[in-house]
This record gives C-alpha cells, sequence and structure tokens, in this order.
C-alpha cells in the first residue's frame, strides 16, 4: 500500500460493526488456513479450488458491507458539510477495486 493522506483517515465502527466484521475475517482467514492444509496434503486440484471460490465470495460479501458502511456514514456526513469532491472519491475508490 502506498502511503498518503488518504491512508491517516480514520472510520470510527461500533463495537458491533468491529465485532461483525472481525469474525467474518477470521473466519476467511480460517478458511485459506484450510486450503493451505489442502495443498500440503496434495489434495485434488477442484476441492481446493471450490474453497478458493468460497473465499473470494466471502471476501467479496465483506466488501459490500464495508461499502455500504461507507456510503452511509462517511459519503453521507461529507456530502452534508457540502464537500461533493468525495463522489470523486467514491468513483475513484470503484476504480481501484475493480
Amino acid at each position: 500500500m502506498k502511503s498518503d493522506a488518504k491512508n491517516t483517515r480514520k472510520k470510527h465502527r461500533t463495537v458491533e460493526e468491529k465485532k461483525n466484521l472481525s469474525r467474518r475475517l477470521k473466519i476467511a482467514e480460517g478458511q485459506i488456513r484450510g486450503i493451505i492444509e489442502m495443498v500440503e496434503e496434495d489434495r485434488y486440484c477442484d476441492e481446493i479450488l471450490i474453497q478458493i471460490a468460497a473465499i473470494e465470495k466471502s471476501l467479496e460479501s465483506i466488501g459490500k458491507e464495508i461499502i455500504k458502511g461507507h456510503l452511509r456514514t462517511c459519503v453521507k456526513e461529507d456530502l452534508e458539510k457540502g464537500n461533493l469532491n468525495v463522489v470523486e472519491d467514491v468513483v475513484s475508490m470503484f476504480e481501484r477495486i475493480k
């Protein structure tokens, strides 16, 4: 990751949000550890690929939750303050993540 001013910004998340995101990320982390074991055990390719697809869907779902929270809080607050530049920030974010 490059270091710039945007990387120093903070987003306050509720305890519940942190708990939910952390739980889901830990599940994905466990799935990745499982794939490592499968590789080390010489498991068949399709079994590994199915697990990789499951992790990709899981991470995509987590990303969608973060985007929804970002739009509902950070972007909304910036727009309410009159900061219309946030629209370009969101467009740029989508270009980088897709």
